[in-house]
């Protein structure tokens, strides 16, 4: 006979059948004043993204939802759910915004940068912090016309590194008794530079546009960055790999092993078309075009033709995104990302690729090194639709 735990353990396996959700839909529509129009969707789409037990939770949890705010409407319930059930929220949102429900979400990538470049300006002190709040606001509007015109912006890393730079900057000045930007001099730089010679460059560039923006706008009567460089050889100088470690991997990625299909898209793209992490994370279904074969990844100008084997690669990632029954657009869907309309972490990216111990860069600046070897830098920059300054630094 079995024991007390194995009869409650089948009872509520029998309760919990994969008609639950629907069968919980389904009563809880009739005790709701106003069913939802959009209510069976959401069943099924607990049924479907959710575990059988949270998909039932999550539906009682909506359905009182409506009962307490006595609306349908999905603005009036996402703002409720954000006061009062912050954890229904997100499940809540994404469903509506994948069925169109309400506008399309925020950036969410846009407001976390935001918040971080207020870390940074928070953390420059008082006197000096108005001019750094201002730089920061220039370094986002340069960012936004350069979307709105079609340019490579500046990447949010960017500017936070220059943001990093200032602030840097504002602390060491003040310890050293400066209240303002005015009374900085070109010794004070040097000897903030000094601090870290093997960041020189990278300072330096940050400096030249602090500045530059400062006596534009007058916190500055001179300009005590316009004399400083930074002498720097010509030329990459990362790690890339010989011709024999090429080969090796692309019949890794092309042959007749059994690997996560994710591993070979990301590896490929970025050996024989030079993807970054970034475009990789946020290429959508969108920027996919079957009947040419070919793909425009985020941020380039042109459509690119895969060959056979980059092909067959995402055709595998495709295949793998299905059996997830996502509704995510982005073609690299995990775990964590298959419930939600969010892309996959760099994390996700660099991992992907662990079982060759190599990093996306690397195979990226192989194939960027390789071909300005072979084809002239402007005729580079058409064919894979990057910007000049970013296949410079190879030639």
């Amino acid at each position: 006979m079995p024991s007390q735990w194995a009869r409650g353990m089948c009872k509520r396996c029998y309760q919990y059948s994969p008609h639950t959700v629907s069968t919980r839909a389904a009563g809880w529509a009739r005790r709701m004043p106003r069913t939802p129009p959009w209510w069976e969707d959401f069943a099924a789409h607990l049924a479907i993204h959710r575990n059988v037990f949270y998909g039932a939770d999550a539906l009682a949890h909506t359905a009182r939802l409506v009962i307490d705010t006595d609306s349908t409407c999905p603005p009036s319930l996402l703002a409720e759910a954000r006061r009062t059930r912050p954890l229904l929220y997100q499940l809540m949102a994404d469903f509506f915004h994948a069925h169109h429900l309400i506008d399309a979400p925020a950036d969410v990538q846009s407001q976390r940068a935001a918040s971080r470049r207020e870390r940074r300006i928070e953390a420059v002190p008082i006197p000096l912090r108005p001019a750094v709040r201002a730089f920061a606001q220039t370094l986002v509007a340069r960012r936004e016309n350069a979307e709105r015109l079609g340019l490579r912006p500046n990447q949010f890393k960017t500017i936070e590194i220059r943001l990093d730079t200032v602030r840097d900057l504002a602390l060491h000045a003040t310890a050293r008794g400066h209240r303002t930007w005015a009374s900085l001099t070109t010794d004070d730089l040097e000897a903030f530079l000094a601090r870290n010679p093997a960041r020189r460059a990278s300072w330096l560039t940050g400096l030249h546009q602090f500045f530059a923006h400062a006596h534009r706008t007058g916190a500055v009567l001179n300009n005590p960055a316009a004399s400083l460089d930074a002498p720097q050889q010509r030329g990459f100088r990362g790690a890339t790999l010989t011709l024999d470690e090429q080969r090796i991997l692309y019949r890794r990625w092309n042959g007749p092993d059994e690997m996560h299909p994710q591993e070979a898209f990301i590896g490929l793209a970025a050996l024989l078309h030079a993807a970054t992490t970034t475009e990789l994370r946020l290429l959508t279904l969108d920027d996919l075009t079957p009947a040419r074969r070919a793909v425009r990844f985020p941020g380039r100008s042109v459509d690119l033709a895969l060959d056979a084997a980059t092909w067959n690669a995402l055709t595998g990632c495709l295949d793998h995104r299905a059996r997830l029954g996502t509704d995510n657009p982005h073609v690299l869907v995990t775990r964590l990302t298959r419930t939600t309309r969010a892309p996959a972490g760099a994390a996700h990216i660099r991992d992907s690729l662990a079982p060759v111990g190599l990093l996306p860069r690397i195979l990226r600046s192989t194939r960027l090194l390789t071909l300005t070897d072979e084809l002239d830098i402007k005729q580079l920059t058409a064919a894979l639709g990057m910007s000049y300054a970013g296949v410079a630094h190879y030639a």
